[in-house]
């Protein structure tokens, strides 16, 4: 038994090298060619690989993309959650938030305005909003929670923020696909501009007075299945 269990660990190794070749192989052909041009057959023979060996690892583009998602959402929540280890205030926090992302989907415009057709149909599995793709969904809003950790909040601000955020932070993503400046400096100055912006509202929506207004908010939210509905209290 001890022996089988030495061996599945080169094994497993292996089979994760093979799984991160056939991924980055496929990147970079999407970025040479487009995501519509590539085919598994493409990707597996600029792989060295047999395109049985392929389909094994991945039986589909879409597939593949998929991995794609994760990897993103991965090394952004480990970038970010870097840059908040080394404190700064929200402002900062929040700008290395959204500039991680941008930073590491730099060289995939081109793939990501071929899946972004897929936005609008809530059951593909590649769509962004769809019920598919909600755990990464989540993920990232988790991103914006521990940016907004420590931050002395109302708990109804606590609750809606992070989604908020993530709202923002796709909306940026949306520009960022279109912006045609060099190196995507508009982009930037955007995050820069719309993390002020939010940082100087944060002041004024957290006054007590506008507690009414943030009910208010919240609920429309919830109604509209935006934010989970409410935990009934246990009653004794």
């Amino acid at each position: 038994m001890f022996k089988d269990s030495a061996r599945a660990v080169p094994q497993r190794a292996a089979s994760e090298e093979t799984r991160r070749q056939i991924l980055e192989t496929a990147l970079r052909l999407f970025r040479e060619r487009g995501f519509d041009e590539t085919t598994i057959r493409d990707i597996a023979g600029r792989a060295d690989l047999s395109l049985g060996a392929a389909y094994y690892y991945f039986h589909s583009k879409e597939a593949i993309v998929g991995a794609y998602y994760d990897y993103v959402q991965d090394e952004h929540a480990a970038r970010a959650r870097a840059a908040f280890a080394r404190g700064g205030s929200l402002k900062e926090r929040l700008r290395a938030a959204l500039h991680t992302k941008i930073d590491i989907m730099q060289d995939d415009r081109r793939l990501l305005r071929a899946l972004f057709r897929y936005g609008g149909e809530p059951d593909h599995r590649l769509s962004w909003f769809g019920p598919r793709t909600r755990e990464q969904r989540l993920c990232s809003i988790e991103v914006f929670e521990d940016a907004l950790a420590g931050e002395k909040l109302p708990d109804d601000v606590r609750e809606v923020a992070p989604m908020l955020l993530w709202t923002l932070h796709m909306g940026v993503l949306l520009y960022f696909l279109y912006d045609e400046s060099p190196g995507q400096r508009r982009t930037r100055k955007l995050i820069d501009a719309a993390v002020d912006f939010t940082v100087d509202a944060k002041r004024v929506a957290t006054l007590p007075l506008l507690r009414p207004v943030r009910r208010r908010v919240t609920n429309i939210l919830r109604d509209a299945g935006l934010l989970p509905a409410p935990q009934a209290t246990a009653k004794g």
